[in-house]
């Protein structure tokens, strides 16, 4: 396994993190304790996880999980960095959701509880909420830091702007800054190259991209269709039909090069500038070996142009990509 540091903090991170999204959903609990165990055994000490993850509402089934991996030896806790999110609804009552001060309290209770820890290592605001005001959501994180119950701050899924005001107003405030933004970022999804990375990269905040396989589209999905398998949700399946000709050409280029085209993709993302940790989300260990294999490949200059050639991004940062 491959470290950096997460952004400008000193936490030091694995390349690869592991997503827990499948957890409880598609991957039992049994299956999920056997995900964790080969990743902390291969190196892995970055673990991703949500209060909203799970197949009921409010339960926090995916934590739930967690929580109990963690219960059956405590000094796993010491190995791994275990990051959370806050937003998601939770329930049905008013303010069961979103960024209020009074959900980011019970929520990071509620999420600590669950997971059987006294503290998280990284609490991620897994959306922006456009009526709590920016004051009252930052007051309430940078508690949580001062009482202990929280490390280090991070976002999920902020636009250019928004990464701009929390770094502005932390600064301001002479508070707690985010040192981590996990974004959608893929061969076929590069709009943060317009302006989050930009943002990151300014700000020293480390940028972890999830579904760096797109739902499977990257993953070999045309070549498990014409074997009669699985190619991913309805909605996976209505992608590859519109992206089918780039995803066909990235498979052969694959193919010619002799690897597997899962982990090209992530590969991919631990080449460019800024990405400190893509985050796999197995539901199987041997998903998971698979993944992890994308640490033994490197494209050089010329590969990186011919993906580029393939899944054209947005030729580089705004304003620049759109203006002269």
């Amino acid at each position: 396994m491959k470290y950096t540091q997460l952004g400008r903090s000193g936490l030091t991170v694995s390349r690869l993190g592991l997503g827990t999204m499948n957890f409880g959903v598609h991957t039992p609990e049994p299956e999920a304790h056997a995900i964790l165990d080969r990743a902390v055994d291969r190196g892995v000490n970055l673990v991703d996880t949500a209060n909203t993850y799970g197949s009921r509402l409010g339960a926090g089934e995916t934590e739930q999980i967690i929580g109990s991996w963690l219960a059956k030896d405590p000094a796993r806790r010491d190995r791994i960095v275990l990051a959370t999110k806050v937003y998601g609804m939770m329930g049905r009552e008013p303010n069961a959701g979103r960024l209020s001060a009074i959900h980011i309290k019970k929520a990071c209770e509620d999420s600590l509880r669950r997971l059987g820890t006294d503290h998280l290592d990284v609490l991620q605001v897994h959306h922006v909420d456009r009526r709590t005001p920016w004051d009252e959501t930052w007051q309430a994180l940078e508690l949580l830091v001062a009482q202990g119950k929280v490390t280090y701050l991070g976002t999920s899924n902020f636009a250019g702007w928004h990464l701009t005001r929390a770094q502005e107003h932390a600064l301001h405030r002479g508070g707690v800054r985010p040192v981590s933004e996990q974004s959608v970022y893929n061969l076929l999804e590069r709009t943060v190259e317009l302006e989050v990375l930009p943002a990151c990269r300014n700000y020293g905040v480390g940028l972890l991209p999830y579904s760096p396989l797109h739902g499977g589209l990257l993953s070999g999905a045309l070549r498990r269709a014409a074997a009669g398998g699985r190619t991913g949700l309805p909605k996976s399946a209505r992608q590859l039909q519109h992206h089918r000709d780039a995803v066909a050409a990235y498979e052969k280029w694959c193919a010619d090069l002799e690897r597997a085209p899962a982990q090209v993709a992530v590969a991919w993302l631990l080449h460019q500038p800024g990405v400190t940790a893509p985050i796999l989300g197995p539901r199987t260990v041997e998903q998971l070996e698979d993944g992890l294999g994308a640490l033994r490949i490197s494209l050089d200059g010329d590969r990186l142009k011919e993906l580029d050639a393939l899944f054209p991004g947005p030729k580089g940062p705004a304003p620049e990509a759109y203006a002269w």
